[in-house]
């Protein structure tokens, strides 16, 4: 079993409620080989959001509120799922301050990428589940 952002499997669920599907993701929970989640909505956050970005290791909206607590709880919870599934691996949305893999906006809201994980995409590495990006297929 796969863990899939929910918005690339079509899903209205990132911040500004704009899906971003992907064909190949879309089939893979189609044919019952993954499941998709948005940890931001499983943190208690609503949809639509402000856009949030990492700073300092702290998750800060556009408005600069901190919303790290959100973000870990819901990480927290699409982990708790991705383990019972048993997923091993999880396709996420590049650049996310959830499920960016590698690279991540810089905290300033001015499009400036950084290396680095969102918060759900490092807690899938930390407990041995291989994160890739929808980029990165």
């Amino acid at each position: 079993m796969i863990i899939v952002s929910g918005c690339l499997a079509g899903l209205n669920c990132r911040y500004d409620r704009q899906p971003k599907p992907v064909e190949y993701v879309i089939q893979f929970v189609a044919d019952g080989k993954a499941i998709p989640v948005c940890p931001e909505q499983l943190g208690g956050l609503t949809t639509p959001r402000l856009p949030a970005e990492i700073r300092d290791g702290r998750v800060i909206r556009a408005d600069g509120v901190d919303v790290t607590d959100d973000f870990n709880r819901g990480a927290a919870e699409a982990l708790y799922l991705a383990k019972l599934v048993g997923a091993k691996f999880a396709i996420l949305k590049a650049r996310s301050p959830s499920c960016g893999c590698g690279k991540i906006y810089d905290g300033t809201f001015s499009s400036t990428l950084i290396s680095g994980d969102g918060v759900f995409a490092a807690l899938c590495k930390q407990n041995g589940i291989e994160v890739k990006t929808e980029e990165d297929i």
